[in-house]
C-alpha cells in the first residue's frame, strides 16, 4: 500500500511559506511526522523542508542572502512617513500628533508598514528598512 500523497492544506502552507521565508508557524506548530511525510514524497519545497527541520534540530539557520529582498507591495506615500517616525522613541499617539492624524490612522499604517516588510515589532521594522535604503543608517553602532 502506498502512502497518501501529502496533504492540500499542508502544500497550501508551504506554498505560501516558501517565496518570504516565513517558517515561523512551522516552528511554533512543529509536525516533524508530517514534515518527512512531506520530504519523502518528493514536493517541490525540499529547501525549505529541509530548513524546518533543521531549525527544528537546533541547527542554526543560513545567514540571509547579501541583498535584500525588497517589499512585497510598494509603501504608500503615508506609510514613508510613518516609517521615518519608527527609529524615535516617540509613541504611536505622539507620532499621530506630529502628521496631524488619528492614532489609528498611524497604527494602522505600522501594521501595513510591517506585513509589508515582513516583520512583526518595530525595531525589526526599522533595520528592515535600513537594509533595503529605506532610512539612514543608525549613527549607533551596535
Amino acid at each position: 500500500m502506498t502512502p497518501a500523497p501529502p496533504s492540500a492544506p499542508w502544500k497550501r502552507a508551504l506554498d505560501l511559506a516558501e517565496p518570504d521565508g516565513m517558517l515561523l508557524g512551522f516552528l511554533l506548530h512543529p509536525a516533524p511526522g508530517l514534515l518527512e511525510r512531506q520530504a519523502r514524497h518528493g514536493t517541490g519545497h525540499a529547501a525549505l523542508i529541509a530548513e524546518i527541520r533543521s531549525l527544528l534540530a537546533g541547527r542554526t539557520p543560513a545567514p540571509p542572502p547579501a541583498a535584500a529582498q525588497p517589499p512585497l507591495e510598494p509603501l504608500s506615500a503615508s506609510e514613508i512617513r510613518v516609517l521615518r517616525y519608527l527609529p524615535t522613541n516617540l509613541s504611536a499617539p505622539e507620532i499621530a500628533n506630529e502628521l496631524y492624524v488619528s492614532t489609528n490612522t498611524v497604527k494602522t499604517h505600522m501594521h501595513h508598514l510591517y506585513a509589508k516588510l515582513g516583520t512583526h515589532r518595530r525595531g525589526e521594522a526599522v533595520e528592515r528598512a535600513r537594509a533595503l535604503g529605506l532610512l539612514a543608517p543608525s549613527a549607533h553602532r551596535r
